[in-house]
C-alpha cells in the first residue's frame, strides 16, 4: 500500500495497515459472530488467511487503509479503509470494522469516520464517499445519517444476514468543496 500517512483525531491515531498487524486479537474479531455479523466475512478466518490479506493490502496502492488506536494506550481497535477507490469518477468505498468490543459504544466509530472523510476530501480530492450498510443495522445507519451520509438506493433482499435476506443501503456523503 502506497498510504505512509499517520492520521491522528482528538482520541485516536490512525497507521497504515501491514503484516505485522496479523495478530492473535485480529484473528479473534476476524472469527467473532458478533464483530463481523453485518461484513462480508465468514468464519473460520486462519491466521493464514488474515495474514495473506494482510500482505495483499500492503501491496495495493489503490486503496487507503489504516488500523485505528486508542491515542492514550496505543491499543489497536479496529481499521477503516476506503477500498476500491474510482479516481477518474472521484469517489471511494468506506469500511470499517471496530472489532474490540471493550471499546464499543464509545464514539471512536464517529470519531474514525470523520477523519478519514476529512483525510479523503481535502487530501486525497475525493468527491463523494459511498458505502453499503445492512438496513437492519440501526447503529450503524443511524450513525451514517447522523454524520451527513445520505441514501442513494436500496439493494432489495441482497445479502443473508442473521439467516434471512435483508436490504442493502447505499449511501453516500458528498465532498462539500467539490459538490457545491
Amino acid at each position: 500500500m502506497s498510504l505512509d500517512k499517520v492520521l491522528e483525531s482528538d482520541r485516536l491515531i490512525f497507521r497504515p495497515i501491514d503484516a505485522s498487524y496479523c495478530t492473535e486479537n485480529y484473528l479473534q474479531w476476524m472469527n467473532d459472530k458478533e464483530v463481523v455479523r453485518y461484513m462480508e466475512v465468514f468464519n473460520d478466518y486462519s491466521k493464514e488467511d488474515l495474514e495473506n490479506y494482510l500482505r495483499s493490502a500492503e501491496k495495493d496502492n489503490a486503496l487507503l487503509f489504516w488500523a485505528i488506536h486508542v491515542k492514550a494506550n496505543a491499543k489497536h481497535i479496529g481499521n477503516i479503509k476506503i477500498d476500491p477507490i474510482n479516481r477518474y469518477h472521484g469517489y471511494g468505498e468506506y469500511g470499517i470494522m471496530m472489532g474490540d468490543k471493550s471499546e464499543w459504544g464509545k464514539g471512536y466509530a464517529s470519531e474514525a469516520t470523520k477523519t478519514v472523510i476529512e483525510y479523503c476530501f481535502k487530501q486525497e480530492g475525493l468527491r463523494k464517499i459511498v458505502l453499503g450498510v445492512v438496513e437492519d443495522n440501526l447503529p450503524a445507519v443511524n450513525l451514517y445519517k447522523k454524520l451527513g451520509f445520505v441514501t442513494e438506493g436500496i439493494y432489495k433482499d441482497h445479502g443473508k444476514y442473521d439467516g434471512h435476506y435483508c436490504n442493502i443501503l447505499r449511501m453516500a456523503i458528498f465532498n462539500p468543496a467539490v459538490n457545491a
